[in-house]
């Protein structure tokens, strides 16, 4: 049986220390995931191949296409530009941010945050490894615009992101699914009637992800049901 994961503010005040541990593992985490990504081997011929499956498995689920989308962000440059910006520079800070306030203040909340976070993560690392999708930017079939690329702020051309990354790792989205594991577990821990409004992060986040061509919605789905698969199996229990 389920508990509530909502809790008073933190009586003591956390030391540091234990904050900066919990927060290393995160980006340890986050560290091995990448460099898994690496290792995967990049056989583009195959990430082709199964970016088309996607693609024929959208259609038959009639989503609309990711370049409707981009073609309708493009038209607004403003648009364009925080999208690229959100995606740059909201997704692990805000995750972190998120993480070490659930730790200080909600305890059992960050718990069941962290052990579903590291689960996705690490069931995600294994598609990857498996299963190579080339994003909607790099597939030249689709005729879409790498907007991070062109706007010189993609992580891809950092020297040490971009160094780490495997760019042939589009499903599922981690992006996606680490917005919506945070929403979920905010709106669980707080009582708050504006705890609601968390849900945008996600909603954004989908919305950043297509229209950047980083990502498919189906990318975005399987991240999804990804995480949330990982916060039922590792949500709080208590005795009857």
């Amino acid at each position: 049986m389920t508990v509530s994961t909502a809790g008073p503010v933190a009586a003591r005040r956390t030391p540091a220390p234990e904050v900066l541990r919990e927060v290393a593992q995160i980006l340890a985490a986050f560290l091995v995931y990448n460099l898994g990504r690496v290792l995967a081997t990049q056989e583009l011929g195959r990430a082709d191949a199964h970016a088309h499956d996607v693609l024929h498995v959208e259609r038959w689920l009639r989503l609309p296409a990711e370049a409707t989308l981009q073609t309708w962000a493009l038209g607004h440059d403003w648009i364009v530009e925080v999208a690229n910006r959100y995606y740059v520079s909201v997704h692990f800070p805000l995750t972190i941010a998120v993480l070490v306030w659930l730790y200080r203040y909600r305890r059992p909340a960050y718990r069941w945050a962290k052990r579903a976070l590291l689960w996705a993560t690490a069931i995600a690392l294994v598609f990857t490894v498996l299963l190579p999708v080339t994003p909607p930017r790099l597939l030249g079939s689709l005729g879409m615009v790498d907007t991070g690329h062109a706007g010189g702020i993609s992580i891809y051309q950092a020297p040490v992101l971009g160094s780490m990354s495997n760019e042939y790792a589009a499903m599922p989205s981690l992006h996606v699914g680490w917005a919506l594991l945070i929403a979920v577990v905010l709106i669980a821990a707080c009582r708050t009637r504006w705890r609601w409004l968390w849900l945008l992060h996600p909603a954004a986040t989908v919305f950043v992800v297509v229209s950047t061509a980083n990502h498919y919605w189906l990318d975005g789905i399987a991240g999804a049901v990804l995480v949330l698969g990982a916060l039922w199996l590792t949500r709080p229990q208590r005795q009857d």
